[in-house]
């Protein structure tokens, strides 16, 4: 465990494996932390540098004011990129963390090597309906409607393990509500759709099969733009690294070894 400090916040960062090594970093999804890849981690090969961060508002990082932009959390990763020297990254963005990605290899083609989408899209759901979640949220707050948040994120059969589902149950209830605000303000408003066409690194796109979240065909529209591969992942919802730790790893393994024997 490591800390950057990035200006406006100083952000918690957890870095395994040798520096020589083909640099994978990781995106968290909105009202998770890095320990939502921590089923997926061990899974990966040693020799690689495996980078993980809270993003801001989020786990162990601070919670600077919002609203944040798509563009802002951008900056961000590409900041703890350059705080600790990475070049020729895999940047594995899930949910908010895939439209991070998707910013970055934008703005900053000369970090990444190439560009995992998990349960992401250009563009997700639209500005009334984060405006009416923030609404609600702001009422309610997190506990109240953290049920409803896993029943999106979990198959029926995984929410039918409450032992299993409490974890992830109380790391929502403990995301610092200003942050989750501040994310969901930033993907009210993030629509890249008219631009990852311009895109030109690999690209591949990964999604639960039943994901309700953003479903299926919501990534796999995304993924015909950007042309990337496209894969879904069963037994599995919102969050592939959870419910399906191994057939994830597996894709992302051998996608990362396809392009550094290119």
């Amino acid at each position: 465990m490591q800390t950057l400090d990035l200006g406006d916040h100083t952000a918690l960062i957890h870095v395994n494996g040798p520096e020589d090594g083909p640099c994978v970093m990781f995106a968290n999804s909105l009202g998770t932390d890095l320990r939502v890849w921590d089923q997926l981690v061990p899974l990966l090969p040693q020799s690689w540098r495996v980078v993980r961060y809270d993003k801001r508002g989020h786990g162990l990082s601070d919670c600077p004011n919002g609203p944040y932009k798509i563009e802002t959390l951008a900056q961000d990763a590409a900041a703890i990129a350059d705080g600790l020297g990475l070049r020729d990254i895999t940047f594995v963005g899930l949910s908010i963390g895939g439209l991070i990605g998707q910013e970055l290899a934008l703005v900053r083609p000369d970090l990444l090597k190439s560009l995992v989408l998990m349960d992401t899209a250009a563009k997700i759901g639209t500005p009334t309906l984060w405006q009416d979640r923030i609404a609600a949220l702001r009422q309610d707050g997190l506990l109240a409607m953290s049920d409803a948040i896993l029943m999106r994120w979990f198959t029926p059969a995984y929410q039918n393990q409450p032992a299993l589902l409490a974890p992830w149950r109380n790391m929502v209830a403990r995301t610092p509500l200003e942050g989750y605000l501040a994310c969901c303000h930033a993907l009210a408003e993030a629509d890249l759709t008219h631009r990852i066409g311009a895109l030109r690194l690999p690209i591949l796109a990964l999604v639960g099969a039943q994901d309700l979240a953003t479903t299926p065909a919501l990534v796999r529209a995304t993924a015909a733009i950007c042309s990337a591969d496209y894969h879904e992942i069963q037994g599995a919802g919102h969050l592939p690294c959870v419910e399906a730790p191994q057939e994830t790893a597996r894709l992302i393994v051998q996608f990362v070894k396809e392009q550094h024997h290119a």
